[in-house]
């Protein structure tokens, strides 16, 4: 099967700016179920064993899309780098759906695209926004979350709050790169005004799309307990947790092996088999 590889196709979007996509799909004449993976915090279309990933998908009969987010801190000449923290820092969760939803129309356009069948994989703080996205987009069908938090208000609390309100900045160090990454309070002013908006609970409560949760038993980064939160919240979704898997499913930043790891493997399998049945085979 001849997989076809379109990288760093450019997306336009208006509300924010433009930013770069990667679509993976077989050689067919048919039309194909539309997969939108959403990366987490810190995250980017290329991190680990995301491309391999990608491929996986693309062999079982889908259009695989990945992308940046627009203000991940990545750039369209840099895409694997934070070399713009300036846009790092402005970075808030309207923009992240708004850029979801500029991919959304960008690849329902395509000829090689079903638009009656449209699948959002979101990993951790991406879990959340696909959440959030499912519930305000009827033509999304297919949920699964990855890692996925169970709330968006993920922000610094007490003196640390006050502190990041008057100056109007705080820094988180990323342990990999060494780089001070900075989040202005725009950010949280962004969450207060749309907090019904934002309101992941609710969202899962609401969402009428096939709900898959998937979740590491040793998720040192969001705990399981995130997980099954979200599934009772939506008593028709299904709990899928890997004994011992990490927050990134044994993947890791840079992956130099040409096979997925264990974890991200059984992840990539059972998405595969819940999405057949479903949403392709229904």
């Amino acid at each position: 099967m001849n997989i076809i590889k379109n990288q760093n196709i450019t997306i336009p979007n208006p509300e924010t700016r433009d930013f770069l996509a990667d679509a993976y799909y077989p050689e067919t004449d048919k039309k194909l179920p539309l997969i939108v993976f959403v990366h987490g915090y810190k995250g980017y279309k290329d991190w680990g064993a995301w491309n391999l990933m990608a491929e996986k998908f693309a062999e079982a009969g889908f259009f695989f899309v990945k992308f940046n987010f627009s203000h991940n801190g990545t750039t369209i000449a840099d895409p694997n780098n934070f070399a713009d923290l300036e846009a790092f820092g402005n970075n808030n969760y309207s923009k992240e759906v708004s850029d979801l939803d500029a991919v959304i129309e960008f690849f329902i356009k395509n000829s090689n695209v079903d638009n009656q069948k449209i699948i959002l994989i979101g990993h951790s703080r991406g879990g959340g926004i696909s959440i959030v996205k499912t519930f305000e987009d009827e033509r999304i069908n297919g949920l699964i979350t990855l890692a996925s938090v169970d709330t968006l208000e993920r922000f610094p609390k007490n003196d640390a709050f006050e502190k990041w309100k008057e100056a109007g900045v705080y820094y988180v160090l990323n342990g990999r790169t060494k780089q001070e990454m900075p989040h202005y309070y725009q950010f949280y002013e962004d969450f207060e005004q749309n907090v019904h908006r934002f309101d992941v609970e609710r969202a899962a409560e609401m969402a009428k799309a096939h709900f898959l949760i998937i979740h590491g038993t040793n998720d040192e980064s969001v705990s399981v307990k995130n997980a099954e939160h979200l599934h009772i919240l939506n008593p028709n979704s299904e709990l899928f947790l890997i004994e011992n898997a990490n927050h990134t499913f044994g993947a890791k930043e840079p992956w130099d092996e040409n096979n997925l790891p264990e974890d991200l493997n059984k992840v990539v399998e059972k998405s595969i088999e819940f999405i057949n049945d479903k949403i392709v085979n229904e």
